[in-house]
């Protein structure tokens, strides 16, 4: 979620009322605190003391919205756009609340709508680019091909099969692709490098190994953690490691409405694997294929019938590869693991669960030198620069320096005049696009931290305590992830980050 405006930001449709500037003053204390119904309550009286009050209104939307209120975060989100004609950020949030209602193409046409009124707008353009494999598996536009998002070198690839064919809602071919990048292009991240290369590495390349000490060969693994942080990239630095061809499985491509077509394409990806081993398949945002079925969690039994059928014909192949493991690695991603089918999750399918964490400083600073080694630089301060980028993804910190390279070479086109990337590139950049990941922690925690309320019943006080959607076992399994959500969603961390970065960009 974009953070609401502050005080010293946009004040026009104000008359700027003393008494609506202190309401307006402590309904962001509360903003920040995470307490949005206080927010609100103070926020609708500095609309009550000024009632063009814009920013109070648009900070009310936002908090709306947190609390998934979306008629009134989009009745608020409209006044500001009829105090304020040209104000970007209205559209924005209005793309947010459409996003949250699952109305992919309403959201990109709002986004789109606040790029008209500001080109230079970084939160629009990224959440574009989010909404692109959403809006595929829709039936929109392809999306593009793999994106690395792990140290932001584009993967490189040759070899045969590199398009998916599919016909009358049948895949008739199968894209595979032989990646030409290592772990010594993951920057950082030794831990996970660590179990990665002992849990598919070696059952990839050293099978014999691994018999001769009587472990059983696992065929599958479970990448999780927040978007943007390198997940899709490490796959590709696997097929690379190990010489292994990799099939990127897309389930817009697996997935058909019609009888029989569905499982005909899953079954097609593990037959072009048999076909091609050593191999790793690749089934990224694997909760949209292997969700909670029926009976099992929320939104299960609205799955349509595809789906389960595209489920049940996985588990039948995961079976199929689980009595002849060689050669064949099959690698599940997602954002949200708590929503992927328990099935699946199951020991000799994805038994393993291995946690891809946003970038610490070391990474961040690493990262940023690895994107930044075939440009032409002045004198940069990569220390400033990762505590600058505090709480950055990796796909940000990519992003960030693409951009910082564009300013110069944008002058030189006008000007014709060469110069290096400087330090000032760099801190405009950071400046513009801020961080993907805080409105994510937000959304997350909501889902799976429990939270304790406290309320007044006949005068006396009552506690209750709302329980998040994971189960004691998930709590155990996934509580690396966890313990960073509720970090990074924490009042006091937010303030921590802010005063970082904020020192960060304007001292050292």
């Amino acid at each position: 979620m974009a953070a609401g405006k502050s005080e010293n930001q946009s004040q026009r449709g104000s008359t700027g009322s003393a008494e609506a500037k202190n309401f307006y003053t402590e309904a962001g204390k509360s903003f920040e605190q995470n307490d949005f119904e206080k927010a609100i309550i103070l926020y609708t009286k500095a609309i009550d003391a000024d009632p063009n009050y814009s920013s109070a209104y648009f900070n009310r939307a936002l908090s709306y919205a947190i609390l998934n209120k979306y008629t009134e975060a989009t009745r608020d989100a409209e006044k500001v756009l009829s105090i304020e004609p040209d104000s970007y950020d209205a559209p924005y949030v209005m793309g947010i609340i459409s996003e949250y209602q699952h109305d992919y193409r309403g959201a990109k046409e709002w986004y789109e709508k606040a790029l008209s009124l500001n080109p230079n707008y970084e939160q629009a353009k990224a959440r574009i680019e989010q909404l692109k494999s959403k809006l595929t598996q829709e039936g929109g536009a392809p999306a593009a091909g793999p994106s690395p998002s792990g140290s932001g070198v584009a993967t490189k690839s040759h070899g045969e099969n590199t398009d998916t064919v599919v016909e009358e809602g049948q895949i008739k071919k199968v894209r595979w692709h032989i990646s030409n990048i290592s772990f010594k292009d993951v920057v950082g991240m030794k831990k996970e490098k660590k179990l990665i290369y002992e849990n598919i590495i070696l059952a990839i390349k050293k099978p014999d190994l691994l018999r001769a000490y009587g472990k059983k060969l696992g065929l599958g693994v479970l990448f999780y953690g927040p978007p943007g942080c390198g997940k899709t990239y490490f796959v590709n630095a696997i097929g690379g490691e190990t010489g292994s061809k990799v099939i990127i499985a897309r389930i817009n491509e697996i997935v058909d409405m019609y009888a029989g077509n569905t499982e005909k394409n899953m079954h097609a990806i593990f037959e072009q694997a048999r076909k091609n081993t050593p191999v790793v398949i690749f089934f990224d945002e694997i909760d949209a294929l292997g969700q909670k079925r029926a009976g099992e969690g929320a939104g299960g039994g609205e799955q349509s019938s595809y789906m389960r059928m595209a489920v049940n014909q996985f588990l039948q192949e995961m079976d199929g590869v689980e009595k002849n493991p060689e050669g064949i690695f099959v690698i599940g991603a997602t954002n949200q693991p708590w929503d992927v089918d328990p099935a699946l999750k199951r020991s000799k399918r994805f038994g393993e669960a291995i946690y891809i964490p946003p970038p610490d400083y070391r990474t961040r600073k690493a990262a940023l030198i690895y994107n930044t080694r075939k440009m032409p630089l002045g004198h940069i301060n990569f220390g400033r620069l990762a505590r600058a980028t505090m709480g950055f993804s990796q796909a940000d910190l990519e992003e960030i320096c693409d951009k910082a390279a564009l300013i110069p070479a944008a002058e030189e086109d006008r000007t014709g005049r060469k110069r290096k990337i400087t330090m000032r590139d760099f801190l405009k950049m950071i400046k513009m696009h801020g961080n993907t990941l805080d409105e994510w922690y937000a959304m997350v925690k909501k889902s799976i931290i429990s939270k304790t309320e406290t309320q007044i019943v006949d005068g006396k006080k009552q506690t209750t305590v709302k329980e998040g959607k994971l189960s004691p076992e998930e709590k155990s399994r996934y509580k690396a992830m966890i313990k960073d959500v509720k970090r990074n969603s924490s009042s006091f961390y937010k303030f921590v980050r802010r005063v970082v970065r904020s020192f960060s960009l304007r001292v050292f």
